[in-house]
C-alpha cells in the first residue's frame, strides 16, 4: 500500500528562487507573520486546485506585496505602485492583471514529483469578497509564512497554505 498523494509546502528558498527569477532581481525572503485578511488590511488570495477541482493550496499576500510583486513583474515605476498602495488602498487593473501572472507562476511551487498537479483556479484581489470555504481554509495550520522584500519596491508578507 502506498501513501496518499498530497500537496506539500515548498521551503523558503524555493519561494525566494521562484520570486527572484520571476522579477529578475534578488528578492529577500525571511520567516514572517501569517497573512490574514481584516477589514483594514485587505489581502489577495490565489486558489490552486487539483485535476479533480479540489482546493489543494492557497497563496495569500498582503496588499503591499501584491502590489510590489505585480509592479516588479510588469516593470512599473515603483512610485506609481506605491501610490496605489498608500493613497488608493487597492490595486489598479494593470496591477491585478500582473498579480494574476505572479500567482500563476507560483503554482509551480506545489508541482513536485509525487504530488497531485496544482493549477491556478482563481485570484481574489485585495478587497474582493472571499468565498466562505476559501476564507475558512486560510486558518489552516499547514502553512509557510514569509516576509518578502522586493528590491526597489518594498516589503510585504506572503503565506502559503495547504488546507
Amino acid at each position: 500500500m502506498s501513501a496518499p498523494l498530497t500537496v506539500v509546502l515548498p521551503d523558503a528558498k524555493a519561494v525566494k528562487d521562484m520570486l527572484s527569477g520571476l522579477v529578475g532581481k534578488p528578492v529577500g525572503v525571511t520567516p514572517g507573520a501569517p497573512v490574514t485578511p481584516t477589514p483594514t488590511e485587505p489581502v489577495s488570495v490565489a486558489v490552486y486546485v487539483s485535476p479533480t477541482m479540489a482546493v489543494n493550496a492557497l497563496c495569500v499576500m498582503d496588499l503591499p506585496l501584491s502590489a510590489w510583486s505585480a509592479g516588479a513583474l510588469a516593470l512599473l515605476p515603483p512610485g506609481g505602485v506605491q501610490d496605489a498602495v498608500e493613497e488608493d488602498g487597492e490595486l489598479t487593473a494593470m496591477l491585478t492583471e500582473a498579480l494574476h501572472e505572479v500567482v500563476n507562476v507560483l503554482s509551480a511551487l506545489f508541482n513536485v514529483p509525487g504530488a497531485p498537479h496544482s493549477k491556478l483556479h482563481a485570484l481574489h484581489a485585495p478587497g474582493d469578497d472571499l468565498p466562505g470555504d476559501v476564507a475558512g481554509m486560510l486558518a489552516a495550520f499547514n502553512r509557510l509564512d514569509l516576509a518578502v522584500d522586493v528590491p526597489a519596491y518594498g516589503k510585504g508578507r506572503l503565506s502559503l497554505v495547504v488546507p
